[in-house]
C-alpha cells in the first residue's frame, strides 16, 4: 500500500486509525471512491453499512432504489417508444417516396406515349399537307395546260381565219366593229 493510500486513509478519521493498526482498508470502500463500483450498487450497499443507524434509513434507502429503477425503466420504456415511433415513420416515409417515384414514373411514360401519339400525328397531317399541296400542283398543271391548249386552238382558229380573210380580201366585221358605220 502506497502513499496514496495513505493519504485517504488521513482524510477519513475512522480509515485512518485502521490503517494505523495496520488494518487495510475494506477493498469495497476503495473501489468505491476510486468509482470502480457503479451508483447503483452503491445505493444498494448503504443500507448493509448502516445498518446500526436503523431500519429508517434502510427503508429510505430502498425507496430511493426503488424510485431510480422506477426512473430508469420510465426512461427506457421512453426511448424504446420513441424508436418505435421513429421506426414507423421512417418505414411510411420510405414507402410514400417509393410510392411518389412509382407515380411519377408511370405519368412520365403516359405522357411519353402522348407526346409519341402527338408526333404520330404531327407526321400524318404532315403528309396528309404534303399530298394535298402536290395535288393542288397536279391541278394547277392541268389547268395551265388545257389554258395553254385552248390559247393554241385559239391561235390555230385565228391563222385560219386571217388565211381566209387574205385570200378573200375581205376584212372580219367584228375586229373593226367600232369603226364600221
Amino acid at each position: 500500500m502506497g502513499d496514496e493510500e495513505h493519504k485517504k486513509a488521513k482524510s477519513d478519521p475512522e480509515k485512518h486509525a485502521l490503517f494505523e493498526e495496520g488494518k487495510a482498508a475494506p477493498q469495497k470502500d476503495l473501489d468505491q471512491e476510486n468509482g470502480l463500483i457503479p451508483p447503483s450498487e452503491k445505493v444498494a450497499d448503504l443500507w448493509t453499512d448502516r445498518s446500526s443507524r436503523g431500519s429508517v434509513d434502510r427503508d429510505a434507502a430502498f425507496s430511493r432504489v426503488e424510485t431510480d429503477k422506477r426512473l430508469a425503466l420510465i426512461k427506457a420504456w421512453e426511448d424504446n417508444e420513441k424508436a418505435k415511433s421513429d421506426n414507423k415513420a421512417c418505414k411510411k416515409l420510405s414507402s410514400i417516396g417509393v410510392w411518389e417515384n412509382g407515380k411519377k414514373s408511370s405519368v412520365e411514360a403516359k405522357l411519353k406515349q402522348i407526346e409519341e401519339k402527338l408526333e404520330k400525328k404531327k407526321a400524318e397531317y404532315a403528309e396528309q399537307i404534303k399530298n394535298r399541296i402536290a395535288e393542288i400542283h397536279r391541278e394547277a398543271e392541268e389547268k395551265k395546260a388545257m389554258v395553254e391548249a385552248k390559247k393554241s386552238e385559239e391561235f390555230i382558229k385565228i391563222d385560219a381565219s386571217a388565211e381566209k380573210f387574205r385570200a378573200t380580201g375581205t376584212i372580219p366585221k367584228k375586229f373593226f366593229s367600232c369603226f364600221s358605220s
